[in-house]
């Protein structure tokens, strides 16, 4: 199913630019950098999910290896062992499309063939050489994030730029279709806080093809060094860039904390796009 085609709240259709999607995280790993992992209790997922549902979200994104700094890699068969009893429960419950954040093309295939919707891989198809033909045969959205493993950038934008292009680049000659492309500038990922501002103020610098952009900030380090503050205490750090964020025209903005985030979107969106939700009464 292409991305365009996928329903989120209210049986709404995706329309890019017309308000900001919320995806809401759900780690199901013993060790996530948030201290909000599920690990193996799909039940408990469930709930999560539940809750996100009344919050806003428009999307789940389910993730079973962490991609913390130092983070231990674990195999394709743990990671399904993980993650495919919560695809599976949420899938009986939840309304709304599934995004799996994974890079083993073997996680993604057994996802959607459960009925997953999207793949957000953090490696930008660089880490798994079957994922994008995987992705092309199911026509199926991809989050490609750009990623690096080290610091030494002589300009940030247009290193990352020309990263995501080839990357997207490497998915369009696998028959991956531009329409279920969306692009992500993977903050926190090899990137100093300095390197990370710019990139959230200079959204639009890193993305000339005009795809859709997702970018997640949620409770990042780079908050931390900014405010002083521990992970739990990131809430209006995050508030602040996802606004900035919405400002410069990012499309999804993927978070931890639902219910907060959904109404900085809604509140930003009022200013930056216009958007006016379904209750509103123009006094």
């Amino acid at each position: 199913m292409k991305l365009t085609e996928l329903k989120v709240g209210n049986d709404e259709l995706i329309s890019w630019g017309s308000r900001t999607y919320v995806m809401g995280i759900i780690n199901v790993t013993p060790d996530s950098f948030s201290g909000d992992g599920i690990h193996l209790n799909s039940e408990k997922a469930l709930t999560q999910a539940l809750q996100f549902v009344q919050d806003g979200a428009d999307f789940l994104d389910i993730g079973a290896e962490s991609t913390r700094p130092q983070h231990v890699p674990i195999s394709d068969t743990e990671e399904l062992d993980r993650i495919m009893p919560v695809i599976l429960r949420l899938l009986e419950e939840i309304p709304l499309p599934l995004s799996i954040d994974t890079s083993k093309s073997s996680v993604a295939l057994e996802a959607l063939k459960a009925g997953a919707h999207m793949i957000n891989d953090v490696t930008g198809l660089n880490g798994d050489p079957n994922m994008a033909h995987i992705l092309s045969d199911w026509d199926c959205p991809i989050v490609i994030m750009h990623n690096s493993n080290g610091y030494d950038y002589k300009e940030i934008k247009s290193e990352v730029r020309n990263a995501l292009e080839n990357s997207v680049q490497r998915a369009l000659s696998a028959g991956v279709q531009p329409e279920n492309i969306i692009i992500d500038p993977g903050i926190g990922f090899g990137k100093t806080p300095d390197d990370n501002l710019v990139l959230i103020n200079e959204l639009q610098s890193i993305n000339p093809a005009g795809y859709p952009t997702l970018i997640g900030t949620s409770r990042k380090s780079t908050i931390g060094h900014i405010l002083g503050t521990s992970v739990e205490n990131r809430l209006e750090g995050t508030a602040a860039t996802v606004a900035i964020s919405i400002a410069r025209g990012v499309d999804i903005v993927r978070v931890h904390d639902v219910s907060q985030m959904k109404r900085v979107c809604t509140m930003t969106d009022s200013i930056t796009r216009s958007w006016r939700p379904e209750n509103w009464t123009n006094p």
